[in-house]
């Protein structure tokens, strides 16, 4: 798209220039068009495309400035010599005739192209840049998204080995106690951990499995909490192939989990998606001890890759109480995802 508002500009300045010299025939009543006509016109495209492709690229220095000078007055010296060489070289080799006098000095036939000369090299050295300045801001495009994508890959992967510690450590629980729920933890990790790996490479997943991932989690929390009954989940999802960046919920369930009091005591997780609106909520009790250690690398994580996924389009609201600890999010997605 952009290398073809490069040819337009180009097309229409070239337009002008024929329409222009068409109209000046037409109101001077100069009758058609003579050889001097093509050789001006043909300076003009020799002059335009010289300064365009070799000239500015070579003086552009945007910390030498006089160097951008001096590329200017170079670009005019190189039209005045296409034009002089064919007007006042070529033209009476070939066709017995010049355009001025027999014996006008170079110097001042330099002197009175100056205007004609510096109208074409500005035009292209404008063009130039125009060009020049697409190409930086695509680059700068590319690099932005390079970066992004680079720092959601380094996010992602901080995610799974927390996951992976806090998960054993709780089987490490459960087999240290001789646990029979030992190994359908052992069962229900492997199941999230194939999910993980394979799902963790994309860019984005369906929301069902990320939520896929907070009941498998869910479940093998469960196998160690004396009252599980008391961990209520409320789902209203219209929308379950919406897209999302994996495990972009999972940290909260994770830390709530990590953090939370489950003696006598559980949590309460909503989540819904009405309107566009993708709404997390969960409130969760902390045990006595880390009153001041509730929010953990997992949600600073996530904070850090909303602001690069949904940048004005996401509102969090955490809630670090004393005793309590309540997370509210929301997203808002785009309306393809529908």
């Amino acid at each position: 798209m952009k290398q073809k508002q490069v040819f337009f500009l180009h097309f229409f300045y070239w337009l002008l220039i024929i329409f222009n010299g068409l109209l000046a025939r037409a109101v001077y009543s100069e009758g058609a068009l003579d050889i001097l006509d093509v050789t001006i016109f043909l300076a003009n495209i020799l002059g335009f495309y010289v300064n365009y492709f070799f000239i500015v690229p070579r003086f552009f220095d945007p910390k030498r400035f006089y160097l951008m000078i001096i590329g200017f007055f170079v670009g005019v010296f190189v039209f005045v010599l296409f034009r002089y060489s064919m007007e006042e070289l070529l033209l009476p080799a070939v066709a017995g005739f010049r355009n001025y006098a027999e014996g006008t000095t170079f110097l001042y036939y330099f002197y009175d192209n100056i205007y004609y000369s510096s109208l074409t090299v500005f035009v292209s050295t404008n063009l130039w840049f125009f060009k020049y300045y697409l190409k930086v801001e695509e680059e700068k495009s590319v690099l932005i998204e390079e970066r992004k994508h680079a720092q959601l890959q380094a996010l992602k992967t901080q995610i799974n080995p927390h996951f992976i510690f806090n998960s054993l450590n709780n089987i490490y629980s459960l087999v240290y106690q001789k646990s029979d729920k030992a190994l359908p933890a052992i069962e229900k990790l492997s199941e999230l951990l194939r999910y993980s790996t394979k799902d963790l490479e994309k860019e984005v997943i369906s929301l069902d499995k990320e939520i896929g991932y907070i009941e498998s989690l869910i479940g093998l929390e469960k196998l160690r909490i004396k009252n599980p009954e008391l961990l209520v989940i409320e789902k209203n999802i219209n929308h379950p192939k919406i897209n999302i960046s994996p495990m972009l919920l999972v940290p909260f369930v994770e830390n709530a989990f990590k953090h939370g009091d489950f003696r006598d005591k559980g949590f309460v997780l909503k989540v819904s998606d009405d309107n566009n609106v993708l709404h997390f909520y969960l409130h969760n009790y902390k045990k006595q001890r880390m009153k001041d250690t509730a929010s953990g690398i997992g949600i600073e994580n996530v904070k850090k890759r909303l602001e690069i996924l949904y940048p004005k389009k996401h509102e969090l609201f955490i809630k670090n109480l004393e005793s309590e600890f309540i997370v509210d999010l929301r997203i808002i997605f785009p309306y393809e995802n529908d």
